[in-house]
């Protein structure tokens, strides 16, 4: 049966895209049932309305606080009801009681090899520290920064002349192949969490 994946981002939603192909190539056996975005000018809704995904826009910026925000966002994730959560792209650092909500039900993709350059401009600080090699992570979301257990990893070289541009360029590559295959694995059962590690039956 066919699992039911909901998609939170808040830019232009290119991992987003990448994911839609995949279903639409039938390499994802899910139904996108929406599209949460805090961000009404989102080039992701854009994404969502050419290939018919419902779009529910809970904009930050019309919310007294971060709490009564994540109560709208809870709200509506629990509405929705999929299967998984996939950030792709969504800039907000979730709070503890979305997380809790959904436990082994959300992943992100961070543009750095995890454990390593947590957190924002993570190319960046690949670049100014001078490692070789960098890449992305998909990994399940938890109450830490970027910690949640490992699911894929795709690397890419650093180069001599890579600036943040173009380093972000090249890993993006890679996370539109990484992104949907982990998710692919997730829908088709095959991921189990053992403690910290992700093993792919």
């Amino acid at each position: 049966m066919k699992k039911r994946i909901a998609v939170l981002a808040s830019g232009r939603g290119s991992n987003f895209q990448a994911m839609i192909d995949a279903i639409q190539a039938c390499q994802i056996p899910a139904d996108c049932v929406a599209l949460i975005t805090d961000n009404p000018k989102a080039y992701a809704i854009e994404r969502a309305e050419k290939a018919g995904i419902p779009r529910i826009v809970i904009d930050y910026t019309s919310f007294p606080s971060r709490e009564v925000y994540e109560r709208a966002l809870l709200s509506a994730m629990q509405e929705v009801n999929a299967d998984l959560f996939v950030l792709a792209g969504y800039m907000r650092i979730l709070g503890t009681s979305i997380v809790r909500a959904f436990p082994g039900k959300m992943v992100n993709i961070h543009p750095a090899l995890l454990p390593s350059f947590t957190g924002l401009h993570a190319q960046r600080q690949a670049v100014e520290y001078g490692v070789k090699i960098a890449g992305c992570t998909v990994h399940f979301v938890d109450e830490s920064l970027d910690g949640g257990p490992i699911i894929l990893q795709g690397i890419v070289p650093v180069l001599d002349d890579d600036d943040e541009d173009s380093l972000a360029n090249r890993i993006l590559v890679q996370e539109h192949i990484c992104f949907p295959e982990a998710v692919r694995l997730f829908c088709e059962d095959r991921l189990t969490i053992v403690g910290r590690k992700v093993i792919i039956r």
